[in-house]
């Protein structure tokens, strides 16, 4: 048995992650008065603000709400079982997709474009994964439930939230508390399932009128998952997050809100060489907030932002070292990155304008250290051990404008420009090439673009529906983050490296569609067509000894795709729901089709409602895909085949107890089909699985909810 600073290493293996102390604390201080509060005195009553409205429905499927904007409640429960992050919520929502390598830690795709094409902010902030490849994606530090909105805006139609957002900006946000007088409310949810899944959330609150504590947190975990065929995927998972915000409200136009939170957890990934046995978070946040101030000036906001990710990899403590392979003894690598930033944005109005107008800015440092393991001795020495080293620094500074004016009373012009300067110093020493340690030969270089980005939108309102067409063109000019910049083996043909080669990318798009909102049928359909200059692409390949390696290449590629849906109220106890997603890219320096893009995919939802309870049934499709470019994809996967269609049935059904309390129940791929999603990882040889087919799917999972709220 290797030793860990004498520690054998089964004991860190058997070690599983649990509530956190500082947490606990806290919610035990506010839970006396909440408690208390949920019983307002008679004369008071009235006082006490609305509680949340529970849902009396499992949602199936997410409509658009306006043009290109998707706004929903992550806290309504919903099927497939609910997330475990951040990537899980999303691929409910039509345009989304995951690239899955077990259990949690996924990544987003939204219309086949991944990465820092999809502007993903918590909070308003940035929360930046650290590995390299993408092993803890921003979003595995997101935990859905603990947020109170969701915001999607599809396509480069928009410039307020950061720079490079091609492909859409995703906001998750937790809203302000307001409290008429002293008072309290508690949310929560408890949740079991199939493959050891339990689930805790708790979000209590107390305040009045000048300020409010609000404490949230969650603890979630799940074992292995089995397939429709009864195998084993590597997946188990195990996560919590604790955050608390104090707020102070001096009146009713102005809010100052200090924020601080903590995370960890750790993942389990049968797509990978390594798992995730840390990914711990910090984050700190001040906001100020002025509204109603008068004359042309309407708002004011002020944002500062810290957001820190440790996250630790290794090969021993979520699985036993493969003898077989490169990686045949225990090894370990350690690091974290820290991201500041702030925003500065001023709403002006006038009678037929509105105008948001801003700054922003962000800095983050990246660093590494990596375990040995000495033969001779048989001795592992951590990470720990080791000092930190910085391997990048990256910055960015943006300023914007964006404008709605109503032109006449049933049209709308919507516009914006951006221009950021984005930088990025490289710190390596040495760099990876051929499976050798090189001297790099861009250490200590600099390199710095401007970069110019803008959309306009008209959007006109029949007069005699209520119906609303609308066309826009965004382009984007994105600087390659940090995983284009530094993952990759190679860079272009003609560079030292990545860093020295990658240009950065170019997207034109043109976004056109309708929406509809009716008494009982909404509908709507956006579709989009674009053209991406300098494309970021990761071309693997493998020499003659078997040593495979990636190296980034810009090519042009041309992109169109889009998605439609309606819920239509049959009668006044049914309803029915539908939604079409379908992606589509073309390399155009070569004719290949534009690797890692998804399959057409559609959803049909029915559901009955009568006074407190509901029953539903959900049918995904997805078709084949048969548009692959073998070899090449992003810096996390790449096309290594075809892949097959396949439908999933699911039914669900909720029951109001009382207004503070409802269960749901659902039972997910109720014929236990096996599958695996077109954008799956491969299987890892160190846990025996094909490295050329991708990983499955859950089978037939089971799952009960309970929600309360006082």
């Amino acid at each position: 048995m290797y030793s860990i600073k004498n520690e054998p290493l089964f004991h860190l293996a058997q070690s599983r992650l649990r509530w956190p102390p500082t947490l606990l604390i806290a919610l035990s201080l506010a839970l006396p008065a909440i408690s208390h509060a949920a019983q307002p005195e008679e004369d008071d009553a009235d006082s006490q603000p609305p509680p949340l409205v529970l849902s009396p429905t499992v949602i199936t499927a997410v409509q658009q709400s306006s043009p290109l904007t998707i706004v929903t409640d992550p806290k309504d429960p919903r099927q497939p079982v609910p997330a475990s992050d951040g990537t899980d919520y999303l691929k409910t929502i039509p345009g989304f997709s995951a690239i899955r390598s077990g259990g949690s830690n996924g990544d987003p795709v939204l219309r086949g474009m991944f990465g820092s094409r999809l502007n993903l902010r918590t909070n308003g902030g940035l929360m930046l994964g650290a590995c390299p490849f993408r092993m803890d994606a921003p979003s595995s530090y997101i935990a859905p439930e603990t947020f109170d909105k969701l915001t999607v805006i599809k396509g480069p139609q928009t410039v307020q939230w950061g720079p490079g957002a091609s492909a859409g900006t995703v906001l998750f946000e937790r809203e302000p508390e307001h409290f008429g007088e002293l008072g309290s409310r508690l949310n929560g949810s408890v949740l079991v399932g199939s493959n050891g899944r339990f689930d805790k959330v708790l979000d209590g609150a107390v305040g009045g009128p000048q300020g409010y504590l609000r404490v949230v947190g969650n603890q979630a975990q799940s074992d292995d998952y089995k397939d429709g065929h009864g195998n084993t995927v590597p997946s188990r998972w195990d996560k919590w997050n604790g955050d608390v915000a104090l707020g102070w409200t001096p009146d009713a136009d102005t809010m100052v809100e200090l924020t601080a939170g903590k995370g960890n957890g750790e993942a389990r990934l049968g797509g990978r060489g390594m798992d995730s046995s840390q990914l711990e978070r910090e984050s700190l946040g001040l906001k100020f907030e002025r509204r109603n101030i008068g004359g042309v000036l309407d708002k004011l906001q002020a944002q500062v932002y810290y957001n820190y990710a440790d996250h630790i990899m290794d090969n021993f403590r979520l699985r036993t070292p493969d003898p077989s392979s490169m990686m045949a003894m225990p090894m370990a690598s350690q690091v974290d990155r820290r991201t500041v930033g702030g925003r500065l944005a001023a709403t002006w109005k006038w009678q037929d304008v509105e105008l948001v107008t801003g700054v922003d800015a962000l800095r983050s440092e990246h660093r590494e250290r990596n375990s040995t393991y000495n033969m001779m001795t048989n001795v592992y020495t951590d990470t720990d051990a080791f000092a930190w080293s910085k391997d990048a620094v990256e910055h960015n500074y943006g300023a914007f404008a964006e404008m709605t004016w109503y032109a006449a009373e049933r049209s709308r012009i919507v516009s914006g420009a951006r221009l950021d300067r984005a930088s990025a110093k490289d710190y390596r020493q040495s760099i990876n090439s051929m499976s050798m340690s090189v001297p790099n030969p861009t250490a200590g270089d600099t390199r710095a673009d401007t970069l110019p980005s803008g959309f306009a939108r008209y959007e006109y309102d029949l007069a005699d529906s209520p119906t609303t067409l609308y066309a826009g063109i965004g382009h984007v000019q994105r600087f390659p983050d940090y995983w284009e910049l530094f993952s990759a083996g190679s860079g272009p043909t003609g560079s030292r490296n990545s860093f020295d080669g990658v240009k950065p990318e170019k997207t034109t798009q043109l976004d056109f569609g309708a929406q509809y909102n009716g008494q009982d049928l909404q509908a709507w359909a956006s579709a989009y067509v674009g053209q991406v200059r300098d494309f970021i692409l990761f071309d693997y390949s493998t020499d003659t000894m078997g040593t495979s390696s990636s190296q980034t290449e810009n090519v042009d590629a041309r992109i169109m795709g889009g998605e439609l849906g309606f819920a239509y109220r049959l009668s006044p106890n049914w309803k029915t729901d539908a939604t079409l997603a379908y992606a589509w890219g073309k390399n155009s320096s070569d004719g290949q089709a534009l690797p890692q893009m998804p399959p057409l995919e559609s959803k049909l939802g029915l559901t009955y409602e009568q006074d407190l309870w509901s029953a539903g049934a959900l049918w995904r499709l997805v078709a084949p895909q048969n548009r692959v470019a073998e070899g090449k994809g992003n810096v996390v996967g790449q096309d290594f085949g075809k892949s097959a269609g396949f439908g999933v049935f699911s039914v669900n059904g909720s029951y109001k107890l009382s207004k503070q309390l409802k269960v749901s129940a659902g039972v997910d791929n109720l014929f236990d089909k096996n599958y695996a999603e077109h954008l799956n990882l491969a299987g890892d040889a160190g846990f025996g699985l094909p490295g050329d087919k991708a990983l499955n799917e859950p089978g037939r999972t089971l799952w009960t909810k309970v929600d309360f709220s006082f």
